[in-house]
């Protein structure tokens, strides 16, 4: 058994583990057509069958090409879907706020994604997949409450390299792996212009600092471009808000996210 082999099979027992233990037999996943949410959906697929419904979320800047390969993944796996626009509510947004850049488009566009793909959950009494890497969780690449949120993801500790790899054992559509990644959150974006790097270099790196605890003179006597690792340790330590839920000022003796911690899986 490979190491995909060994991941794949891991993911699913955890899918299947953590969806139901809730009571909980459906789940939701935004499709985007691009590699993140077509690996969590294949994933998805093989222990939820048609108890898995894939939503389309296409804005006014989305590319036919990720259209495209989502319907195409879609038919390859026989996935069942739907689609949702966006774009009545970005529109209207906009013309409310002609000042708003691209940064705020973007962030405005995963919120109203996520806002869309609960509300789905709830009429189908389903859970929320989360698509969201290990690269970009611990560089806060995401928009809280946009594509951070979910009620459980099965790939936030693989990071984009890793998710490349498992894409290819699991037979995801070659246009898919093979194409530039991005959120086509405004025309034109790149996910690797917009970090100023490769997924490949930064995943080098966050793999020697994060998962080996190497120190900077170690990193970089590695090859590893100082520059850029010192932008990856800048982004992880600026962002951690978003990997935590809201903190809650301690009154009483038992405070949720303090001490009130019980197993997730407690039962009564």
């Amino acid at each position: 058994m490979n190491k995909y082999e060994q991941i794949a099979e891991y993911l699913q027992l955890f899918l299947d583990d953590e969806v139901r233990k809730t009571g909980i037999s459906k789940v939701v996943v935004g499709l985007s057509g691009g590699l993140d949410s077509a690996v969590v959906a294949v994933l998805a697929h093989k222990v939820f069958g048609d108890d898995l419904l894939c939503v389309k979320m296409p804005s006014q800047y989305s590319s036919q090409s990720s259209l495209d390969d989502a319907d195409e993944l879609c038919r390859d796996f026989g996935l069942r879907n739907i689609s949702c626009s966006i774009e009545p509510m970005l529109r209207e947004y906009e013309a409310m706020n002609p000042d708003m850049d691209n940064l705020r488009k973007g962030n405005f566009s995963a919120r109203m994604r996520m806002a869309t793909l609960f509300d789905i959950s709830a009429r189908e009494n389903a859970l929320v997949l989360g698509t969201s890497n290990k690269s970009e969780l611990m560089l806060g690449y995401g928009t809280l409450y946009g594509d951070l949120a979910s009620a459980v993801n099965p790939i936030g500790d693989l990071y984009k390299s890793e998710v490349f790899e498992l894409a290819e054992y699991l037979g995801v559509s070659e246009c898919i792996i093979k194409k530039p990644p991005s959120a086509d959150l405004w025309d034109g974006q790149s996910d690797e212009a917009d970090l100023g790097y490769t997924y490949a270099q930064l995943d080098a790196a966050m793999k020697l600092y994060v998962d080996e605890r190497l120190s900077r003179e170690e990193i970089v006597g590695r090859g590893i471009d100082e520059k850029m690792l010192e932008m990856i340790i800048s982004r992880i330590f600026r962002n951690h808000f978003k990997h935590k839920m809201p903190v809650i000022a301690k009154l009483t003796s038992r405070t949720l996210g303090h001490d009130f911690n019980y197993p997730r899986d407690i039962t009564l």
